[in-house]
């Protein structure tokens, strides 16, 4: 029986939108970190990125997702971990979790907007998807402001607890064009990302036309 996803690793193209936050860690929800994995930022603060994705057909699988990562850094240095995630395709939803451990849930996008502007809107299920239930909507705006020359290239990792590897790896590496603009978030109190709410962006970009490829296919566990 063939496995419900692509197996490693994945290889993306599309768009994305990228946002910088630095919120306190008191009022972040608690999420799991693996042993030896701690959150970074300056102060008693911590550092969020948001990514808002518009992954196209030519990719392993094509479909929209909104990524929470919380900076961290483990005994090998700086990374980060997906601690909240909402696709639109049970595939990457599968997975996601199966593979490397990411938290992925089901959500609702509509992207609109020019090549400039790109009005982002989301609504998304809580736990288990229920047929014509909707939860609280989160509204991305972006405004392209300055493009940067060439390809950005940029190599991370994501380190995930995992129920089964225990701690799971995940290399990234991606290209794109870089454009620096402005952004601003609207969540609803007690719904996704309210702890966003109000606050402002210290560093918003979009990534046009990228290419990325998730995971190795050498083995996941660390």
């Amino acid at each position: 029986m063939a496995e419900p996803f692509p197996p490693e690793p994945w290889h993306l193209r599309g768009d994305m939108f990228v946002g910088v936050w630095l919120v306190p860690r008191r009022e972040l929800p608690g999420w799991p970190l693996p042993p030896g994995v701690r959150p970074v930022g300056p102060g008693r603060r911590c550092v969020l990125v948001t990514f808002w994705v518009d992954y196209r057909p030519g990719s392993t699988l094509a479909y929209r997702e909104l990524l929470v990562a919380l900076a961290v850094r483990d005994g090998r240095g700086q990374a980060a971990c997906a601690v909240e995630v909402w696709v639109d395709d049970e595939r990457s939803l599968a997975g996601g979790r199966a593979l490397w451990g990411i938290p992925k849930q089901r959500g609702d996008f509509a992207f609109g907007g020019t090549a400039l502007t790109s009005r982002t809107r989301m609504s998304v299920v809580q736990g288990e998807p229920v047929e014509g239930a909707a939860g609280p909507p989160v509204t991305g705006l972006h405004r392209d402001l300055l493009p940067l020359p060439g390809r950005l290239p940029v190599r991370s990792r994501l380190v995930q607890p995992h129920p089964v590897h225990g701690v799971c790896e995940v290399p990234m590496r991606l290209s794109g064009r870089v454009r620096l603009g402005r952004a601003r978030l609207v969540a609803e109190p007690g719904g996704p990302l309210d702890y966003l709410a109000g606050r402002k962006v210290l560093l918003a970009a979009s990534v046009r036309d990228f290419r990325m490829t998730v995971g190795s296919g050498e083995g996941r566990p660390r």
